[in-house]
C-alpha cells in the first residue's frame, strides 16, 4: 500500500506528548488519529493524579494546543500555580481531547506497527509503503494505514523491578500483592489502611522515593507504629538530596530538602548498599528482603518499589530502529540524557533530527523517547512534537529550529562508577524515575 497524504499520521498515546503532537499536526492541516489504550485520555497521568508536578502551569500547556483551546472558550489556569496530575487532566488534557474530537480513539491498544506487506527483512519499496498499525479494540482486531507514526506511549506501564539486576528478584513475583510500583495516594482512606502502623520498605532514591518518604513520615505522625526502611543501592544518600536551592525548578529543589528533613526527623531506617536479590514470606505472611551480599531486612509488611521505568518495544519488533544499547532511546539522543555520561545542565532542546529512525516516518516522542532515562520535562515533549510535526509536513527548516530554552536542573553528579555516591538510584543524575516530575507529599516524578 503506497503512502498517501490522505492517510493520517497515527499518534500512539493520548497523554501530554501525544495530544501535543496531535495539536501540532492539526495546526499543519495534516490528518491525525490518536490511539489510546485506556478508557480515558491521560490514562497514565490519572494514575498519579494525586501528585503535584514540579512545573508550573506556564510550562505545562503546549503552544499549539493553546491555539486550539482558546477559540473554544478554554480559560487558561493561573500560570504560576503548580497543578496535580488530576488538575492537569481535568483543566488541560481532557479539554484538548474534546477539541480534537473524533481524532482521538479510546480503548484502542496498538499491538504492532509494521510496513504494509513487508517484514523487517524486506528493503524493496519500504520507504514508499505506508505503515500498518495493528490494534485491538472491544470488537476485535483492526488494521489501520498511516503515512507516519509518532510513538508517545510513554513508559508508565513498565516499572523497573525490585531486583537490582534489572530482573525480578527471586520471590518478587510470588509476593506481588505486598509490593507496589507506584507512589501510594496517602489521601485515600483505603491506601492509608494498607500502610498505617506497618513496616514499609521504600526502594529507590529518585524524586518518587523522596515523595513517598515525606508522605510516610507524615503518616507516621498520625500512626506512631508505622516503621519505614529506606533501601538505597548506593553507599550513601548524600547525593540524593543535592540540588536544593540551585534548581531552576524551585519545587524540585524544595523536594530534596523536605525529604532530608523527613528522613532525619522521622522513623526512617536507611540501609545503604542494599541491592535486593530475593523476597521471601514467613509463616505469618511478613516479608524478608535479602541483598546480593546476604544482608536481610525482615518483618516487612509492604514494599514500595520506585526504581524507574523502561519502554515497551514489543509492538515495534518489525520496524527498523536504531536504539542506544544502554537506554533504549534513539541512539543520537542517548548521549544527551544518559546519567552515566553527563551532568543535568547539559541536556538541550532537541527534535526530529535526534529522534528520527532508520524507519522513515517513525518517531518516538515524550517519555518513550528517553527510554530508561529519567527527569523528562513536559516542555521537552512539546518541543519534540513541534519539530516532528514540522518534519512530517516537510518543513525541514522549522524542524531544525530550536524554539525552547529549558531550565537548569540543579547540581548533579554526572558520570560516576557503580559504587560512587554521586550517582543516584532510580532517579539518575537528575533525580526522578520516569513517570511525571512531582512536587510534594504523595506522588511520581517528571513533568
Amino acid at each position: 500500500m503506497p503512502e498517501t497524504r490522505e492517510q493520517p499520521v497515527v499518534v500512539i498515546g493520548a497523554g501530554p506528548a501525544g495530544l501535543a503532537a496531535a495539536a501540532h499536526l492539526r495546526a499543519r492541516d495534516l490528518p491525525v488519529l490518536v490511539l489510546e489504550a485506556g478508557s480515558d485520555v491521560g490514562a497514565a497521568v490519572r494514575e498519579w493524579g494525586h501528585v503535584r508536578l514540579f512545573s508550573s502551569w506556564s510550562e505545562l500547556v503546549d503552544p499549539a494546543a493553546r491555539a486550539l483551546l482558546e477559540p473554544a472558550g478554554w480559560a487558561a489556569p493561573n500560570p504560576k500555580r503548580y497543578p496535580t496530575g488530576r488538575d492537569w487532566v481535568d483543566s488541560y488534557l481532557q479539554p484538548l481531547a474534546d477539541v480534537l474530537g473524533e481524532s482521538v480513539r479510546l480503548d484502542t491498544r496498538v499491538i504492532a506497527v509494521t510496513r504494509s506487506g513487508r517484514d523487517r527483512l524486506v528493503s524493496s519499496g519500504r520507504e514508499t509503503s505506508s505503515f500498518t498499525v495493528h490494534v485491538e479494540t472491544s470488537t476485535g482486531r483492526e488494521v489501520l494505514a498511516a503515512r507516519a507514526v509518532v510513538d508517545a506511549s510513554g513508559t508508565w506501564g513498565r516499572p523497573n523491578p525490585l531486583g537490582s539486576d534489572g530482573f525480578p528478584a527471586i520471590g518478587e513475583i510470588e509476593n506481588a500483592t505486598r509490593i507496589s510500583y507506584r507512589m501510594p495516594d496517602l489521601t485515600d482512606d483505603a491506601v492509608v489502611q494498607r500502610y498505617a502502623g506497618k513496616h514499609v520498605v521504600v526502594a529507590g532514591s529518585g524524586a518518587s522515593a523522596k515523595g513517598v518518604l515525606i508522605g510516610l513520615v507524615a503518616l507516621a505522625k498520625l500512626h506512631p507504629d508505622t516503621r519505614i526502611t529506606w533501601l538505597v543501592r548506593r553507599p550513601t544518600v548524600n547525593a540524593t538530596f543535592a540540588g536544593s536551592g540551585q534548581d531552576e525548578l524551585p519545587a524540585r529543589g524544595e523536594l530534596g530538602q523536605l525529604a532530608r528533613d523527613a528522613v532525619e526527623t522521622g522513623p526512617v531506617a536507611t540501609v545503604n548498599g542494599f541491592r535486593t536479590s530475593a523476597v521471601a514470606s514467613d509463616s505469618g505472611g511478613r516479608l524478608t528482603l535479602t541483598s546480593d551480599r546476604g544482608a536481610e531486612v525482615a518483618g516487612v509488611d509492604e514494599v514500595v518499589v520506585l526504581t524507574g521505568f523502561r519502554p515497551d518495544l514489543s509492538f515495534l519488533s518489525e520496524l527498523r530502529l536504531d536504539l542506544d544499547p544502554v537506554l533504549e532511546s534513539p541512539r543520537t539522543l542517548a548521549p544527551l540524557i544518559d546519567p552515566n555520561e553527563h551532568s543535568c545542565g547539559t541536556v538541550y532542546p532537541h527534535g526530529a533530527a535526534e529522534l528520527a529512525q532508520p524507519e522513515p516516518g517513525f518517531y518516538p516522542v515524550g517519555m518513550k523517547s528517553y527510554g530508561r532515562a529519567t527527569s523528562f520535562l513536559a516542555l521537552t515533549g512539546f518541543e519534540q512534537t513541534r519539530s516532528v510535526a514540522a518534519a512530517i509536513a516537510g518543513d525541514h527548516e522549522a524542524a531544525a529550529r530550536v524554539d525552547l530554552v529549558l531550565p537548569d536542573t540543579g547540581v548533579c553528579g554526572g558520570a560516576g562508577t557503580f559504587e560512587d555516591e554521586a550517582a543516584t538510584d532510580g532517579g539518575g543524575c537528575c533525580g526522578a524515575p520516569a513517570a511525571p516530575e512531582l512536587l510534594t507529599l504523595g506522588g511520581p516524578a517528571s513533568s
